[in-house]
């Protein structure tokens, strides 16, 4: 019979002093241990060569294996891990190809060299495929939003993010103070003047760009609207109708948020935001623009900032309204609520259809009127 799995050294041992004393052929011993001719006569020259640590089982793992990545190629692939803790074997090959380095090895390799190095993380997760909306040019869409707040020796930090959606690139990664909008404005101010205005930008329902219907438009979204920029808010409670800039965030949680706790104020975590951005822009293959980084796709908008806001003009056969007190105007009679944000502003009423009127402020609709409904009128 073959081997006994709890007595494959001793049987070995046995065959070979069986064998070493010539009691009988070794075609004999085969047939009683129950194996063939070769095997017994392979433990025998290993006994001979080895002594008793060659009847021992050995690795089946090759002795030799001429695919495998050099060890200048592993410290490579190891070192820029723990520079970037949070990336795997497919980032991590496009950063080594960006960077001009030869032979680089497939993402499956890298991820074995992480393995066989402790690298890897033992945390799998699962992606499902969604379908993606892109912008189609750079500056068709920029999304805005604060990140989670957090805590500094000298009080909070509100991180202020600005994604163009069609090249990820980053925009702006603003250490602030508060959530204000006289905050978001300055910051803005410095991003236009540096990249130039954008066609659309998107933001959340909250604090300082909206909320209900009543507040859906605050001052900073009206100085948006003013300079030309259409402003569109997300769904409530969806955030994944600012999916990049989310995505964006958890980045930066894990890049670098994760990695320090003890912030001394806002100006030692803006000395940090800034070459982090710029290795994000610049050096951070992005998967979903081919590995790419974000500055290979984007270029700055060829709408300037203007020193002073433009001229309201609307078009010929508009009914003109000036937003009074508490964001109404009186229209056939009647008064409407459009929006505290353009008080003292002119807004326009355009026909659409048999006693339906479009509201606009600039280029923007900010409502709609119905004439056919009883009063109060409100705009929808």
């Amino acid at each position: 019979m073959p081997w006994k799995e709890c007595t494959w050294v001793s049987e070995r041992e046995e065959l070979v002093r069986q064998a070493l004393a010539a009691k009988s052929s070794m075609s004999a011993l085969c047939r009683a241990f129950g194996i063939s001719r070769k095997t017994g006569y392979k433990w025998l020259r290993r006994y001979q060569a080895e002594g008793d640590q060659g009847l021992r089982d050995r690795s089946r793992r090759p002795q030799r294996s001429p695919a495998r990545s050099s060890l200048e190629m592993e410290a490579k692939v190891s070192e820029l891990r723990r520079e970037q803790p949070t990336w795997g074997g497919r980032k991590i090959h496009h950063r080594l190809r960006l960077d001009g380095v030869e032979g680089v090895p497939a993402y499956s390799t890298i991820t074995g060299i992480l393995d066989r190095n402790g690298l890897l993380s033992s945390e799998r997760r699962l992606h499902r495929d969604l379908q993606r909306f892109e912008a189609e040019q750079p500056n068709d869409l920029w999304q805005m939003d604060f990140k989670g707040h957090f805590q500094t020796g000298a009080g909070r930090c509100h991180p202020l993010t600005v994604l163009d959606d069609h090249s990820r690139f980053n925009l702006c990664l603003a250490a602030c103070p508060n959530e204000r909008a006289e905050t978001v404005r300055e910051a803005l101010i410095g991003v236009f003047r540096c990249y130039g205005l954008p066609e659309r930008m998107l933001m959340d329902n909250g604090s300082p760009w909206g909320s209900d219907w009543e507040h859906r438009h605050t001052w900073l979204t009206a100085w948006l609207i003013h300079l030309g920029i259409t402003v569109g808010h997300g769904r409530p409670y969806h955030p994944q109708t600012q999916g990049k800039d989310e995505r964006f965030h958890r980045t930066l949680k894990q890049d670098l948020l994760a990695r320090y706790t003890d912030w001394l104020d806002l100006c030692q975590v803006q000395q940090a935001f800034d070459p982090y951005r710029h290795f994000y822009n610049h050096k951070r293959p992005h998967q979903a623009i081919g590995d790419l980084p974000p500055a290979s796709r984007y270029k700055p908008s060829n709408r300037p900032f203007p020193d002073t806001l433009p001229a309201i003009e609307y078009e010929t056969g508009d009914e003109v309204r000036k937003v009074q007190q508490q964001g109404r105007i009186s229209f056939r009679g009647r008064e409407l609520l459009v929006s505290k944000a353009f008080t003292g502003e002119p807004v326009a009423l355009r026909a659409r259809e048999d006693g339906v009127w479009n509201v606009y402020y600039c280029h923007q609709q900010v409502g709609r009127l119905d004439l056919r409904t009883p009063p109060p009128s409100c705009l929808v």
